[in-house]
């Protein structure tokens, strides 16, 4: 069994970023894929081999671990700029958002 940890924070006005702590998992073994639907999904499987042996005997013991996570994006992310990277065992999903527009105010004369 694996623990992992997930947290989702506002890195900057402009991004969010999604943290998943996977320590067990590489980077290889780790998918980050975006559905037309706006759903993040992040999925993992590793498959660990233990050999053993000597002149009488011979073991060999696998374990396998899986884990998938999915996220519904808000309307005002760029798809095309979503990015991940792993480092020690820590995957950051990095998810900018469109810049907030600016409310203009227009001064209306009132004739007469």
């Amino acid at each position: 069994m694996v623990s992992h940890t997930i947290r989702t924070k506002p890195s900057a006005e402009t991004d969010r970023d999604t943290h998943l702590e996977r320590k067990a998992f590489k980077k290889e073994e780790v998918k980050v894929e975006i559905e037309d639907d706006r759903l993040l999904q992040i999925r993992g499987e590793r498959i660990v081999e233990k050999e053993d042996k000597n002149d009488t005997w011979h073991r060999v013991e696998r374990s396998r671990g899986k884990f998938m996570r999915r996220f519904r994006l808000p309307e005002d992310v760029k798809m095309d700029q979503v990015k991940a990277s792993m480092e020690n065992g820590v995957l950051t999903v990095t998810v900018p958002k469109e810049e907030l527009k600016k409310h203009e105010v227009k001064t209306i004369e009132i004739s007469g």
